[in-house]
């Protein structure tokens, strides 16, 4: 089984990381856009564009599922990878977690990207899942920057920022961009207020990773052999995946991360 992911940079580390959890054998294809990234401050069709060449690019190696690891490319560019893609490959995107967050009742924020904060995609999911829960809004800025380049100052930074814009009163944070999910146990301290009941974070990974497994009828396996290969794409031509990715429990997670898997 070939599984392939793709995203601008490394913010697909936190699904990567779920996949090879759940299916240690399962091959893995890494499609990333060094060229091109960030997506972010991209126009939606110039996003779209760019997006759609790096799945062909995965395409190309014949995975039996794509996953968007991304919010932003899944905002924008999902209805056209569908269209490009399935019914041959299915597509996966990155939705954030504000259904089970508004399940457990108390308010909470999402912290996402200034792009994605405020958005009309961002604003549907509030309204059609919130269920009349309190959500807050918060635009981490220059966060995933941050966490894409491993700059711990930067990463300070850009937490301690968006940590003051969330009031103190909340229960649980949804983890909008999946870059944040790297650093997740740094916001939870930020966020954390003395006294209170334990933040409760939610992130996007496992759900994706499950999903893709149900769409190819495929069971958890992770007692499996770790055999499962890995093959990094940037910007369609076979390489590694950057250093700041080792920076991470989810990069270093991948034995074969420093070297271009055997695709023989």
């Amino acid at each position: 089984m070939k599984i392939a992911l793709m995203d601008s940079g490394i913010g697909l580390l936190a699904a990567t990381a779920a996949v090879r959890r759940l299916r240690p054998d399962a091959d893995l294809v890494l499609s990333l856009d060094p060229e091109g990234m960030p997506w972010g401050p991209r126009t939606p069709e110039d996003l779209t564009r760019r997006a759609l060449a790096v799945a062909e690019a995965a395409a190309a190696l014949g995975p039996a599922a794509l996953i968007v690891g991304c919010n932003t490319a899944t905002v924008h560019a999902l209805p056209a990878l569908r269209a490009r893609l399935e019914p041959g490959i299915p597509v996966i995107g990155t939705v954030p977690a504000i259904k089970p967050a508004a399940a457990g009742g108390g308010p909470f924020a999402i912290w996402a990207t200034p792009a994605t904060t405020g958005s009309a995609y961002q604003r549907n999911l509030i309204e059609n899942f919130a269920d009349g829960v309190r959500v807050t809004e918060v635009p981490c800025w220059g966060l995933a920057e941050a966490v894409e380049h491993a700059d711990e100052a930067a990463i300070d930074a850009a937490v301690a920022a968006a940590a003051e814009l969330t009031p103190d009163d909340v229960t649980t944070v949804v983890l909008g961009c999946t870059h944040y999910e790297l650093v997740a146990e740094r916001i939870r301290t930020a966020v954390q207020r003395p006294g209170a009941a334990p933040l409760v974070l939610h992130g996007s990974a496992g759900a994706v990773a499950a999903q893709a497994l149900r769409r190819l009828s495929e069971q958890p396996a992770p007692d499996a052999p770790a055999d499962g290969t890995l093959t990094v794409l940037l910007s369609g031509r076979e390489g590694v995946l950057p250093e700041p990715a080792l920076h991470y429990a989810e990069g270093r997670l991948l034995p074969s991360a420093v070297r271009v898997a055997d695709r023989g």
